[in-house]
């Protein structure tokens, strides 16, 4: 172990003359003995919102050999500028700047890293399609591939309610000020220039309801041929980005190797569900051989690694979760096959239902409250609830009860023909696992517009009454189901807040004899399973904090029966935290709405609010956001406000107003 030192503040100049402002945590001899640096670059504040997250895999990196640098992304915490979107080209410039100068640093060997959860791990892959020659390996955690299909913005094909919040949340963390501490008397500027120039970023993203350019920009999946440094991925089955583990092996050439875990949008070391692994060692072991050379038979593991979560309970908390790991060469895998599952009324079968059967799907607007949050976070009561409220609601087709276990790694894709009375429609698959006591447990789910059943890029119109091939591609799981449970697939027309509701209310009428169901099966023989993969969770014992403040979280839904209005309301105090070596007592505050009358798909609102406090003796700030979308028949309608407050007197407000016409949603 090494002694450390921590450098709170550096600035790193841009080419454009932009400062960002950076911490550094490193061995106290690396100036004389120099190592290779590791880079995280995120826009979320580097000394107050997730001090104590970037100190606990820092300073533990740091006290074993590496110099770890955290940089505000430019118009974020104590950094200059403004962001504009997420993703740009001059965000990826930026990071690409970066390495070029952690590279030339005296305490550096020259050979740099880059790891990240979520933006930071997508930053990181953005930044090995540039090939910087410093950049040497990466390690993106709980990171999306493709900027439309699976991002904050889109989700599989429908808008999700709670992917537009992410535009309510975006704004908030723009406006944030910088710190007098570290930039001086210019605060306030930056800080004013922040709240006149950020703009409300759902406008934008509602704006492009296809995929072009826009989203094509950035998305890794664009470019992966590109990525030509070492690649480990980390990710979660909880996560909202599942697939990017598999698709990872399946299309990088240079070296690659993948974990999937039970976790959700965390750090397997900081986060569940469980169980959480030795994210830290695992991460040592990669940087030791790609940035020191050493050769510790790190490439000899399997390339995939995964928790095959079994048959439990559902519950939304992120506790341990029963299974075992197992490990593969590859992906696609000689152990996993495919086994269809021909629809048949009510039911999965193993024969083609030859008699000529129809049914309709035609769901209530409330269906989906269920389901969980679209990005959960380790936060009580994120995931996914009992199911079988919602199955009940729903066109469900079961599998005979099994009699023995039957284990799921992979994708899951559903062939449908399908028609609808209306020229639109939307179809929601989920794959659950339902116990002898009728308990319904999510496994995977998918989401299909079908105005986007021929790709994203482009609208291929639906003529009532017309039969459509469809195909539904679920999020990619790792499952073992136990005998006496039962596979079901439950297929409904809404899925509410996790797609937004379309403007008429299709009947979606589907022809059974041409529809089945394709499982990723994993061997009954397969070998592979490994008893103890990973080391246990570490992390840096936290700088000194006071929570002045504890955190608290409620979730409820009201149901007026009378006006047959359903409200989904989640408030979350994310408490106050003062901190020691800053002075500084930060607090958060946030909020999402869900609103929608049962009948009246345009009665669908959602309302995002927060809120964040900075405090200290002589400096006393707080700014607000609230996005609130709404519809009409042909438009969404947005409108957002924004303020900010010193000495709790308002010294700003600014409010959108704005319509965007429905082009696919």
């Amino acid at each position: 172990m090494n002694e450390i030192k921590i450098i709170e503040h550096i600035w790193i100049e841009m080419s454009d003359g932009v400062r960002l402002s950076a911490k550094i945590w490193l061995p106290v001899n690396a100036n004389n003995e120099p190592v290779p640096a590791i880079l995280e670059f995120i826009p979320y504040r580097k000394r107050d919102a997730y001090a104590l997250r970037d100190h606990a895999n820092h300073a533990w990196m740091a006290a074993h050999g590496y110099a770890c640098i955290r940089p505000d992304m430019r118009g974020h915490g104590d950094s200059e500028g403004i962001m504009l979107d997420e993703y740009s080209p001059r965000e990826q410039q930026d990071s690409v700047e970066v390495i070029e100068w952690l590279a030339k640093q005296k305490w550096c060997s020259g050979n740099v890293g880059m790891m990240g959860l979520s933006w930071g791990g997508i930053a990181s892959m953005q930044a090995a399609i540039k090939n910087p020659p410093a950049l040497k390996a990466i390690i993106p955690v709980g990171a999306s591939l493709d900027r439309y299909y699976d991002d904050g913005g889109y989700l599989m094909g429908g808008y999700p309610g709670q992917g537009l919040g992410w535009g309510g949340v975006m704004f908030g963390y723009c406006i944030r000020p910088p710190d007098p501490e570290i930039v001086g008397s210019s605060w306030r500027d930056m800080w004013f220039e922040r709240l006149e120039k950020t703009p409300m970023f759902a406008e934008k993203w509602l704006s492009h309801q296809l995929r072009d350019e826009t989203w094509v920009q950035g998305s890794v999946c664009e470019n992966f041929d590109n990525i030509k440094v070492p690649v480990l991925g980390v990710s979660g089955w909880n996560d909202c980005w599942p697939n990017t583990m598999i698709r990872l092996l399946e299309n990088i050439n240079a070296p690659c190797q993948v974990v999937s875990g039970a976790w959700a949008h965390v750090y397997p070391n900081l986060g569940g569900p469980g169980p959480m692994i030795g994210f830290l060692q695992l991460a040592l072991e990669w940087w030791d051989h790609w940035l020191k050379g050493i050769d510790n038979e790190v490439m000899n593991k399997p390339a995939f690694i995964a928790f095959l979560q079994d048959s439990h309970s559902p519950d939304p908390n992120p506790s341990e979760r029963p299974g075992r790991w197992v490990g593969e060469t590859g992906s696609p895998t000689k152990n996993v096959l495919t086994k269809r599952l021909n629809l048949a009324p009510g039911a999965l079968l193993e024969t083609k239902c030859e008699a000529e059967s129809f049914v309709n799907i035609f769901s209530p607007l409330r269906i989906g409250l269920k389901t969980g949050e679209y990005m959960p976070i380790s936060g009580p009561a994120e995931l996914p609830q009992d199911q079988s409220a919602d199955d009940a609601l729903s066109v469900c087709f079961d599998y005979e009860q099994l009699t023995e276990p039957l284990d799921l790694l992979g994708t899951t894709l559903l062939y449908l023909r399908a028609s609808s009375d209306c020229s639109c429609g939307l179809i929601a698959a989920r794959l659950c696992d339902v116990a002898p006591d009728g308990t319904s447990t999510l496994i995977s789910y998918g989401i299909l517009n079908l105005k986007q059943r021929n790709g994203r890029e482009a609208l291929a119109e639906v003529t009532p009454g017309e039969s459509m091939d469809v195909v539904i591609r679920l999020n990619d799981v790792g499952w073992s189901l136990k005998p006496q449970h039962k596979v079901r697939l439950a297929l409904s027309s809404q899925l509410w807040p996790m797609a937004w509701p379309l403007a008429e209310r299709a009947t979606i009428k589907l022809d059974i004899a041409h529809c089945y169901l394709d499982l990723p099966v994993r061997k009954a023989n397969a070998d592979g399973e490994i008893k103890t993969p990973f080391g246990p969770p570490l992390a840096a014992d936290p700088p000194v904090h006071e929570i002045v403040l504890p955190p608290e979280a409620s979730r409820q839904i009201h149901n007026d029966i009378e006006k047959g209005e359903i409200v989904y309301e989640i408030k979350v105090d994310g408490g106050k935290t003062k901190f020691e070596a800053t002075s500084l007592t930060y607090g958060s505050k946030n909020s999402q709405k869900y609103t929608i009358i049962e009948g009246d798909p345009l009665s669908a609102c959602i309302e995002y609010q927060s809120s964040f406090s900075f405090l200290r003796e002589d400096w006393d700030i707080k700014t607000q956001s609230k996005l609130v979308a709404t519809c009409d028949a042909s438009s969404f309608i947005l409108k957002g406000h924004i303020a900010g407050f010193e000495n709790d007197k308002q010294v700003f407000v600014r409010n959108w107003d704005v319509k965007i016409p429905r082009r696919v949603f």
